[in-house]
C-alpha cells in the first residue's frame, strides 16, 4: 500500500465518505471508481455492472478522455479477465495481465495495460458488479520502483484496501438503487393520484359538455339562434373544464418536497422531463439552504408552470433550470431559446394567466417574479424568495 498524502485512515474515510454522498447510480459508480484509483495510485481503473445478455449494462472508467473512450468502441462484453471477475467471484491480482492465458486483446484505440488488480462488488450472493485497477504508479515522494519496466505492481495491501472498498462500494450502489427505485414508485404513485384528480374535477364538466354540444348539434338547423347559445354555452363549459384541469396538476404537491426538499425534488422533475421532450432541460444549483416550507411550493410551481409554458408553447430546443443562494432566501431562473413573446402584449397572446398565476405565487410568500422575453429572443423567468 502505498504511503503516499492520499495514504492511511483519511485516505479511505475520504473515499468512503464521497461515496455516501450520492444517490443516483451512475453518480455512484463515477465516485467508487474515481475513488479506487486515487487511493491505490492507479493510472487507470473501471467498474462494470453486468446485464443479463453476456455485457455490461454499464461501464464506468476513470484515467481515459471522453475521446479515447468514444475511440475505444462500444462497451465490453464479458470474456477473459473481466468474465473472471463475475463467474469466479474472487479477486484476480496479476503482475501483467497481458501474460494471463485468458487475456483475449483489446481495441487499438484501448491504452495499454499491465499489473492489474480487479475483484467483484457483492450484495450477499449476488455479483452487482466488478472493479478493475490498472498500472500501479509510483506515489509522489517515495523511493523508484523496482521493476524494469518501472511499474511496482499491485500488493497484498493494495488488494485488502480494494476489497474493503468494495465492500462499501456495494453498500452504496445498493442504496442507489434503492433510491432510484423509490423514486419511481413516488412517480406512479403521483400519476395514480393525478388520474384521480382529473377524473373527479373534470369528469362531470366533459359530460355536461357533451350533452351540451349534442343539443346544440340537434338546433343547428331547425333552431339556429338557440344552437348559437348551446355553441357559447361549450365554450364556456371548456374553459372551465380547461381551467379544472390546470388546478389539478397544479395543486397536486409532490410527496418528494416534503421528503427530499425542494433541490432534489426539482432535480428529479427536470430529468423527467429531460427524458420526455424534445427539448434539453438542465437543472444547477448552488448552496442553496432549506426554505420555509410555503416558499420551497411556491418555487416549485412556479418553476413547473415556467417549464410548461418553454416546452409546450415555446419551440425552445434548450430549457436551463438554475436555483442559487441569494443572501438568506433563493434566485430561480428558467431560461428557454424559444421563439419568446412581447411581455406588454402577453394578455392577447393568450398566455396571460399562467404569468398572473406565477406572480401571484410569487407574491403570496413574499417574494417577486420578473419576466424577460422578445419576439425570437427567448424567455427568462426570475424568482426570488426571502428564505426564513
Amino acid at each position: 500500500m502505498s504511503h503516499g498524502p492520499r495514504s492511511g485512515l483519511y485516505a479511505v474515510s475520504s473515499a468512503l465518505l464521497a461515496m455516501s454522498r450520492h444517490l443516483e447510480v451512475r453518480d455512484v459508480l463515477k465516485t467508487i471508481v474515481a475513488s479506487a484509483r486515487e487511493l491505490l495510485d492507479a493510472q487507470y481503473a473501471a467498474l462494470g455492472v453486468p446485464d443479463d445478455h453476456g455485457g455490461f449494462a454499464q461501464f464506468v472508467v476513470d484515467g481515459v478522455s471522453d475521446a479515447q473512450w468514444k475511440a475505444i468502441g462500444p462497451l465490453p462484453r464479458q470474456h477473459g479477465i473481466l468474465a473472471a471477475m463475475l463467474r469466479e467471484a474472487r479477486p484476480e491480482r496479476l503482475a501483467d495481465v497481458r501474460e494471463d492465458p485468458r487475456f483475449e486483446g483489446w481495441p487499438a484505440a484501448h491504452p495499454d495495460m499491465s499489473d492489474f488488480l480487479g475483484l467483484p462488488i457483492r450484495d450477499g450472493d449476488e455479483i452487482i458488479g466488478a472493479l478493475f485497477l490498472a498500472n500501479k504508479m509510483r506515489p509522489e515522494g517515495e523511493p523508484p520502483c523496482p521493476r524494469p519496466d518501472g511499474r511496482c505492481g499491485f500488493t497484498e495491501d493494495d488488494e485488502e484496501l480494494l476489497t474493503i472498498l468494495a465492500q462499501h462500494a456495494a453498500i452504496a450502489l445498493t442504496n442507489a438503487r434503492l433510491y432510484e427505485r423509490s423514486r419511481e414508485l413516488t412517480i406512479a404513485e403521483e400519476r395514480s393520484r393525478l388520474a384521480h384528480e382529473l377524473h373527479d374535477a373534470v369528469s362531470q364538466k366533459l359530460f355536461s359538455l357533451r350533452l351540451t354540444a349534442q343539443a346544440a348539434a340537434t338546433l343547428v338547423d331547425r333552431d339556429p339562434s338557440r344552437a348559437k347559445g348551446e355553441l357559447q354555452h361549450v365554450a364556456a363549459l371548456a374553459a372551465e373544464a380547461t381551467e379544472e384541469l390546470r388546478a389539478a396538476v397544479i395543486e397536486l404537491r409532490p410527496a418528494a418536497l416534503d421528503e427530499d426538499g425542494l433541490v432534489a425534488t426539482l432535480r428529479t422533475q427536470i430529468q423527467v422531463l429531460d427524458r420526455a421532450h424534445s427539448a434539453r432541460v438542465t437543472f444547477s444549483s448552488h448552496g442553496v439552504r432549506a426554505l420555509p416550507a410555503s416558499q420551497e411550493e411556491a418555487v416549485l410551481r412556479v418553476s413547473q408552470e415556467a417549464l410548461h409554458n418553454a416546452l409546450r408553447h415555446s419551440g425552445a430546443a434548450r430549457v436551463d433550470v438554475t436555483l442559487d443562494r441569494r443572501g438568506p432566501g433563493a434566485v430561480l431562473h428558467v431560461r428557454d431559446d424559444g421563439g419568446g413573446f412581447d411581455p406588454t402584449a402577453i394578455r392577447s397572446a393568450g398566455r396571460h394567466l399562467g404569468l398572473v398565476s406565477m406572480r401571484d405565487r410569487a407574491s403570496g410568500v413574499g417574494g417577486t417574479l420578473t419576466v424577460e422575453s422578445a419576439p425570437g429572443k427567448g424567455t427568462v423567468i426570475e424568482m426570488e424568495v426571502p428564505g426564513g
